[in-house]
């Protein structure tokens, strides 16, 4: 596409679009595209004026390039753009925002008095209808203020003061909708679905098969921890299926032949061949939005507590009013405690700093469900670490195969990638990826495979019993032995790695030793995170003692637990809140999700299991543990906002009530620095609670 460059300087380019008008999609379309680009940093597209400014650190012949080669048909056939962005919604606002001002500033400045007069008076009703309602359900609530005060000062003829406490609750009004709205918006989005591979049930077999190319009347199989990607309706088997993100249901639904299911979704229990009927799972989205607005999780204690004590501050703001006018006779001085309440700025200032900081958290690469997750994090003494995936990189490699009872090393580990290609976790990708990289194909020869939670995989092959798991599984669950004459090579195992076992019809035919390598930040992260307030740092894994006690040592956990199951972590977290602890789970797993859903806040890593993260309150990104770090600097900072905006919202008020009743101030001056200050604190509220994530990364090492 023909551009004109506008500004150019070292790394960060403006161009024009000679496109002629663009649409707030083709501004989506053309940002995302460059997004897309290698070297490409930052881009912001201005869809009125047709520009878009390209921060960059690749060589500025690339950014060229794409722009020259740039078409909107080709890039839409890319499918770069989401299926909801915040374009169109801030755009909204932005209308919405800029109506009102210059509505405001033409009757200030143009219409004569009369006809303002007749404009507050239409524009009144709203708010005095809103206050009759209060009152006629029993509620002494804020519309009740607002409905007195604006009526008192057009009874008193005193339109301009009314017009202006209409002019600032309707500007409170906007920026909080916009707020909650902007923020739910990139909340679901960050919940919406990440899968690009699916299993393809086809000719009697399964085939991993891009989510892409899957139409109606497709089966694809889910299995347990699995989310399901697309709507459709339950061919064979059964499962438990957790519809919480979209229905708020807490216990998982059964679902059998026939059964509807839904995108989003996920089986914790058994498995199921579901047949496709929507490819988009679009609704989902909707769903999310609705579910999230709904949710009391949204709320914190905090945001609760404000609510609360707006209510309950109505009664004396109005008993004050009378008060002052029965010691006084003065109705300016009456209209003056009127026009001052302490319950607009709370209910604007707390939901505000909470929204605007979960939409924060965002830019950090953390998903927050709920404000008062945030809070839980700010108050958490108490941190556990699930290891592998979490302390350890979610891509562990295969360092050893020790085969027993005479079985061939290659021919072990290609029925071990066989069984454990069907499930999402670290140590079976491991092993598909050891497979992949020899070269050794392992065609689907086995029946039903059936996953056990936190133990492992069982399936039959050539009608012999085939298991793979962990050493609890085969030796104490299923009762597994060793071949005579092999127990010195079973103890020489080296004890640095994690295993899998492998056993055949009861015997035990491999050992796969994985190493799952220590994350480079986390000895670090962990220093931090003390140094941050946490006095208890635990790692619990179902992993051996020796592996698990020698990254406890390397990384500075303060407790370590090994051997543990689900159940266990659960019941720790369980004892420890019980003791009066703040605790919070961190793990990517099925097996972590008992205890992500125990603790106060759970926070799962995005890479981990689709379980994990639907049932944590919290995701972060998997690349840097750091994150963690960040959230705790961002939760205390909430908090510290939080309590300053109860500061300042009960000193400048009360001073402004007293400044009134002394005279000094009239009602419409009061009524303007109230609102001012309201407003103020509401788009004070909005901004960043912490530098750059760069910065902060820098500060905690």
């Amino acid at each position: 596409m023909k551009c004109t460059i506008l500004h150019d300087l070292p790394g960060r380019l403006r161009v024009h679009l000679c496109c002629g008008r663009m649409s707030l999609s083709q501004a989506d379309v053309l940002e995302y595209y460059l997004r897309a680009q290698d070297g490409v940093q930052d881009v912001k597209v201005y869809d009125r004026t047709q520009d878009a400014v390209v921060v960059y650190n690749g060589t500025r012949g690339d950014v060229i390039a794409a722009l020259a080669s740039f078409s909107f048909a080709k890039a839409e056939g890319m499918e770069l753009v989401p299926e909801h962005t915040s374009r169109e919604l801030n755009r909204e606002f932005e209308d919405k925002l800029a109506i009102t001002l210059m509505r405001r500033c033409v009757s200030k400045l143009f219409l004569p008095a009369p006809i303002t007069s007749a404009l507050a008076l239409f524009r009144s009703v709203k708010y005095i209808k809103e206050g009759f309602l209060a009152l006629r359900h029993g509620r002494l609530s804020v519309a009740v203020l607002d409905a007195t005060a604006i009526t008192v000062s057009m009874a008193r003829g005193d339109f301009s003061t009314a017009g202006s406490v209409m002019f600032m609750l309707g500007l409170g009004e906007i920026l909080e909708e916009w707020t909650r709205k902007k923020s739910v918006a990139d909340l679901a989005s960050a919940m919406s679905l990440r899968i690009d591979n699916v299993w393809l049930q086809a000719n009697g077999t399964e085939i991993l098969t891009k989510i892409t190319d899957i139409k109606p009347g497709d089966r694809i199989v889910i299995r347990a921890g699995g989310m399901i990607p697309l709507d459709g309706k339950v061919a064979e088997g059964e499962a438990m299926v957790n519809q919480s993100s979209l229905t708020g249901e807490s216990m998982p639904v059964p679902k059998r032949p026939g059964s509807p299911v839904y995108a989003g979704t996920v089986a914790e229990e058994g498995e199921c061949v579901i047949c496709v009927e929507k490819l988009s799972g679009s609704g989902r989205y909707d769903r999310v939005v609705r579910m999230i607005e709904e949710s009391e999780k949204l709320k914190s204690t905090a945001e609760d507590k404000a609510s609360r004590m707006a209510d309950r501050l109505v009664p004396y703001t109005l008993a004050g009013t009378a008060l002052t006018y029965l010691l006084t006779r003065n109705v300016t001085k009456m209209l003056s405690v009127l026009m001052v309440d302490f319950s607009c700025a709370l209910k604007l200032a707390i939901p505000v700093a909470v929204l605007s900081a979960m939409r924060e958290s965002s830019g950090h690469h953390i998903s927050v469900k709920g404000g008062r997750f945030l809070e839980a994090v700010a108050k958490a003494d108490t941190i556990v670490f699930d290891k592998t995936g979490t302390l350890t990189y979610a891509t562990p490699k295969v360092a050893q195969i020790v085969p027993f009872g005479g079985h061939r090393e290659a021919d072990m580990l290609r029925l071990a990638a066989c069984l454990e290609e069907h499930y999402p976790h670290s140590m079976a990708n491991a092993v598909v990826e050891e497979a992949k990289r020899r070269g050794l194909t392992h065609e689907e020869y086995h029946s039903q495979v059936q996953y056990v939670v936190a133990h492992g995989i069982s399936s039959m092959v050539e009608n012999k019993k085939v298991i793979i798991g962990s050493a609890h599984f085969v030796f104490e669950d299923e009762g597994c032995h060793i071949p005579e004459g092999e127990q010195e090579k079973y103890d020489a195992l080296p004890a640095a790695y994690s295993h899998l076992y492998l056993c055949i019809d009861g015997e035990l035919a491999a050992v796969i030793c994985i190493h799952d390598p220590l994350r480079r930040e986390a000895k670090d992260a962990v220093k931090a995170l003390h140094e941050s307030g946490f006095t208890n740092v635990v790692m619990m894994t179902g992993d051996n003692r020796r592996t698990a006690e020698s990254v406890a040592a390397e990384v500075g956990v303060d407790a370590v637990y090994a051997e543990v199951l689900p159940e266990d972590k659960a019941a720790f977290i369980r004892q420890e809140k019980e003791k009066g602890h703040t605790v919070i789970m961190v793990g990517d797993g099925v097996n972590d999700s008992p205890a992500l859903s125990e603790a106060d806040a759970g926070i799962a890593i995005s890479t981990g299991a689709a379980i994990a993260r639907e049932i944590a309150d919290i995701t972060v990104a998997s690349e840097d543990l750091f994150e963690l770090v960040t959230l705790r600097k961002l939760s205390e900072a909430l908090m510290a906002r939080i309590h300053g905006s109860y500061r300042f919202i009960v000193a400048f008020n009360l001073s402004l009530i007293t400044l009134g009743v002394a005279g000094v101030l009239p009602p419409a001056i009061s009524a303007l620095l109230h609102n001012t200050s309201t407003l103020g604190i509401g788009l004070k509220n909005m901004t960043d609670l912490l530098e750059d994530e760069n910065t902060q990364k820098r500060n905690a090492r």
